[in-house]
């Protein structure tokens, strides 16, 4: 790629106020444009396509099946490439508003069964089960912003920005970049219907944060995957890159997780602190298995990430603690002081599979599998 600087991004250099006097041409009422937005082979990237409909819907069950060309996406072959979207979850849209809609969508293969990256129907299954626990989930999705060419927006091209220490939550133009699409989004994911929850600086230059939740079972995943298509979307109307990478600079630098913070009833009620250390114990058990699930490469991605240094613990050894953000496993000094609330996961990757951590917690701390 010749390009090394932002003003040469092809979508930071179109003109993007043009675009309103087509967006503000009146629509018949029961006219619906709809976004299938869907997870492709990659376990990570997103994929999307609209089609009309002639009304508005209320449920996601209403909406058609639709299909798509899975081998272009790494989902099938050529031969027999037709792949199926079943839709799952409706937001609005804000980009179009009105009655448009983004819709949030599962994959199968021909023969009906999910494909490889198809990690809702299972963990949808597993939810079910656990009903009864009231299972509510909050995630932090940590990102990174990068130029057109692939390094950290901001930073010096032939060297480094300051070390890390002034950035984190930080204000003004020496400390963070790029704001303007953070706020974006923010009111993007609100005006959909994701239960967004904040935003912040991270520690790394260009490295920012938003959560998701509290939100009950299957629902994070959905909203989270939602959030992700949103953030990528609104920057590249910026001609900028938002990366998920869980280490996408090596060297003395933060990564990127999405620690993901668990609580059941139970552990919400008074005394609830026995529950969480009941928790804790059976994931001391499992941590392999976890590590597995935690990000789309079994591991390797974390591997970069996991190392005991830069607020981690080690991907090799399971740890639990009060306050302590070099565990695997962290309570809360103020769930500590009251004996109840919830415990925070340190361990997924920022790229990680939301469905595939919830449905790994929930069998272990609520199936005891």
């Amino acid at each position: 790629m010749h390009s090394s600087i932002l003003e040469d991004s092809p979508n930071a250099r179109i003109n993007k106020t043009i675009l309103d006097r087509y967006l503000s041409l009146p629509l018949e009422d029961n006219v619906v444009q709809a976004t299938y937005v869907w997870i492709d082979g990659t376990g990570e990237d997103l994929r999307c396509k609209d089609r009309t409909l002639d009304f508005i819907p209320t449920s996601p069950k209403e909406l058609p099946v639709w299909n798509y060309d899975g081998s272009s996406c790494y989902q099938a072959e050529g031969s027999n490439s037709d792949t199926y979207l079943y839709p799952v979850a409706i937001y609005k849209d804000p980009f179009r508003r009105g009655n448009n809609i983004l819709v949030m969508c599962d994959t199968y293969k021909f023969d009906g069964t999910p494909t490889d990256t198809n990690k809702r129907k299972t963990c949808l299954e597993v939810a079910n089960k656990c009903t009864d626990e009231v299972p509510w989930f909050g995630i932090e999705q940590e990102y990174t912003f990068l130029d057109f060419d692939g390094h950290p927006l901001g930073w010096p091209k032939n060297g480094f920005p300051g070390p890390q220490g002034p950035y984190y939550c930080g204000v003004g133009a020496n400390k963070v970049y790029a704001r303007d699409i953070v706020d974006a989004h923010y009111r993007a994911c609100l005006y959909a219907g994701i239960k967004v929850s904040g935003t912040n600086a991270e520690v790394m230059p260009a490295q920012w944060e938003f959560q998701v939740g509290p939100c009950v079972g299957i629902s994070i995943g959905d909203d989270l995957w939602m959030a992700r298509f949103l953030l990528h979307r609104i920057s590249e109307e910026f001609g900028i890159v938002s990366t998920l990478d869980p280490k996408p600079m090596p060297g003395d630098w933060n990564g990127a997780g999405a620690h993901t913070n668990v609580s059941t009833k139970a552990m919400r009620e008074d005394g609830g602190i026995r529950d969480i250390e009941k928790a804790v114990a059976k994931l001391s058990k499992c941590h392999e298995r976890h590590i597995r699930a935690y990000d789309p490469k079994q591991g390797q991605d974390n591997a970069r990430r996991l190392t005991g240094k830069h607020e981690t613990s080690s991907i090799n050894d399971f740890s639990a603690g009060v306050a302590n953000r070099g565990c695997s496993i962290r309570i809360p000094r103020g769930v500590n002081d009251d004996g109840k609330g919830y415990f925070e996961d340190r361990r997924p990757s920022s790229n990680c599979d939301p469905y595939s951590v919830v449905e790994a917690i929930l069998r272990t701390i609520c199936l005891d599998e």
